[in-house]
């Protein structure tokens, strides 16, 4: 499942894994604040952030300015 951008292929990974770093980021963060765990709601922010880096690095470099 590869595009060609410029005769490199550009494989879809760091897109599902943003995403699923969100999605990963959003669930360990509402489970550590439900639940009190702090470490737990430290990787979920962590996740949180990188997933939103890599989806932030990815939308930049498809789009310059």
């Amino acid at each position: 499942m590869a595009t060609y951008v410029n005769d490199k292929p550009v494989l879809l990974i760091k897109k599902l894994s943003s995403v699923v770093m969100l999605v990963l980021g959003i669930l360990f963060t509402a489970t550590g604040m439900v639940g009190g765990y702090h470490g737990l709601t430290a990787i979920g922010v962590l996740l949180l952030v990188a997933g939103a880096v890599l989806l932030v690095l990815k939308i930049i470099r498809r789009n310059p300015l």
